[in-house]
């Protein structure tokens, strides 16, 4: 960043934070603390109202306002992109918000900036050929949840687990105390306080139905940060295979989450899996077809080849 970047950015920060410390600022642009001394210095010299208070850090008079700001055409499309996105993923109300912010974004470029944004624009595209897409419902349970965080209101559902229960049941009715949502893998998630578990469970929006939002509140936990909380791993489990080398690529796309180790033998590619349970990678070890054995453990080789079988009989 050039010393004119790094001044404006400054102000920008000021009027955004309020109050910074020079090391803030430092650390911020990865410079010296002396170097944002000369910088303070030269915008004050410029006219720029900038208050420096002993001990706490500098701050912009109070009622200045920094005038409007013009984009880049590459800030522009990222931007407008970020528009695209939450168009394509979020609830209708954002949906709405995306557009109309869009507009908004549009109509104060100036020409020359709009026209190089829209060249930059279509030579790219935002596809979801790998992920699944949000659709309609999905959207629908977005939105509801988002009011029900913000309101902190309860939710009931039901939920149908990926693998059965020890009863053999895969489906059961869950009231939680929604904390946030994700986005992940092309999956919407929400993190959510579980009263059947008694803990924080984490639940795909595409698994629910017969979402409601309840009258029962609940209280967020203090100190949660969705954005610094990270969920316990409890993938104890270990899935060893062996696998053609030139397969590996497709192993890695679909199963990467899961992989821990993989080592080139004489025999082949060596890879180690950990997960909640064998049969998680079940279907995943049946769709890379006859290039990969399961080496360990002996239930998940019996599976596959149970499954075998009965697509043998089948065909």
């Amino acid at each position: 960043m050039n010393k004119t970047d790094r001044q404006l950015a400054i102000m920008l920060e000021l009027q955004r934070s309020k109050v910074l410390r020079a090391e803030d600022l430092a650390s911020l642009f990865e410079t010296s603390v002396r170097t944002v001394y000369r910088d303070i210095q030269a915008l004050s010299e410029m006219g720029i109202p900038i208050i420096g208070a002993p001990g706490q850090g500098y701050s912009l008079m109070e009622g200045y306002f920094l005038p409007p700001i013009g984009f880049s055409a590459e800030e522009a499309v990222a931007l407008l992109m970020g528009t695209d996105f939450i168009e394509q993923r979020l609830d209708g109300d954002y949906k709405q918000m995306a557009r109309t912010a869009r507009r908004k974004i549009e109509a104060i470029l100036p020409e020359p900036v709009r026209v190089e944004s829209t060249r930059v624009r279509e030579t790219m595209r935002l596809l979801h050929s790998s992920e699944p897409i949000t659709d309609l419902r999905e959207k629908d349970y977005v939105g509801q949840i988002r009011h029900a965080i913000l309101e902190r209101r309860k939710l009931s559902f039901t939920y149908r687990k990926k693998m059965p229960e020890g009863d053999g049941n895969r489906s059961s009715k869950r009231e939680v105390a929604p904390y946030g949502l994700v986005f992940a893998q092309g999956n919407w998630i929400v993190m959510a306080r579980c009263d059947l578990r008694g803990d924080i469970r984490h639940f795909r929006l595409s698994r629910m139905t017969e979402l409601a939002l309840l009258d029962e509140r609940f209280v967020l936990p203090a100190g949660f940060n969705l954005n610094q909380y990270r969920p316990p791993d409890d993938r104890n489990e270990r899935v060893l295979i062996r696998a053609h080398p030139e397969w590996m690529d497709r192993i890695i796309e679909t199963a990467n989450f899961y992989i821990e180790s993989a080592e080139e033998r004489v025999e082949g590619m060596i890879v180690q899996f950990r997960v909640r349970s064998p049969e998680e990678l079940l279907y995943l070890i049946l769709g890379w077809g006859g290039e990969v054995e399961v080496l360990e453990p002996e239930s998940l080789r019996r599976r596959v080849r149970e499954e075998a079988e009965k697509m043998w009989k089948r065909y």
